[in-house]
């Protein structure tokens, strides 16, 4: 059962019928803005940008996976790559953007891995029509089992906002562990964003 995803809560990584969630997705999906000109209403493509970085244990970025980098420099962690419109006509169900994470074989380095949204052209999330983010275990195309997820269209504490951090996986007495942080930010840059992270959630 999903749970929408609140500030500090800790979610367990660990499966129903035992065993530890090693492979998981995180998934974002939006739509189009509507607009109302002289002639009618007009469709305005949104580019939303899902990104995922790496730090170690003393808090340095190691490694980011975003629209620019598909892969991790060392495996273990892919994108789906770039999806700069959306739902241009209407909610199709599936995820635009999917960063697909193998915890079994993401850098050893790794000690926190931290989940990224932002609004490339600086579209506010308040507007953006079925703006959500759930992290699952399945595919890309497959979806077996949603565990936490973001409401950000409909939750007033996005809007006005362009870039959000999400929450963060960590590694505690060598098991990853999750923490939901959902915390927009002021950034409007993924380097800035980055930077941020390194100064209040790490």
């Amino acid at each position: 059962m999903a749970i929408s995803l609140q500030k500090g809560q800790r979610i367990s990584l660990e499966k129903d019928g035992g065993g530890t969630l090693e492979r998981l997705c995180l998934g974002a999906n939006w739509g189009a803005i509507e607009k109302k000109g002289l002639l009618g209403k007009k469709k305005v493509a949104v580019d939303l940008d899902a990104s995922v970085a790496l730090y170690d244990a003393n808090k340095q970025l190691i490694d980011l996976v975003y629209f620019g980098q598909l892969a991790a420099k060392k495996g273990g962690i892919k994108h789906s790559g770039d999806d700069t419109e959306g739902d241009m006509d209407g909610d199709d169900g599936l995820d635009n953007e999917v960063i697909t994470i193998d915890l079994s074989a993401v850098d050893s380095n790794a000690e926190q891995i931290v989940f990224i949204l932002n609004s490339y052209k600086g579209q506010d999330f308040k507007e953006i029509p079925f703006a959500s983010i759930r992290i699952y275990e399945g595919t890309p195309s497959r979806v077996d089992n949603i565990f936490a997820t973001y409401d950000i269209s409909n939750d007033e504490k996005f809007s006005g906002a362009v870039s959000m951090v999400m929450g963060k996986l960590y590694k505690h007495n060598g098991s990853w562990k999750f923490s939901a942080i959902g915390d927009t930010t002021t950034d409007k840059k993924l380097e800035k964003i980055v930077t941020t992270i390194q100064q209040k959630y790490l």
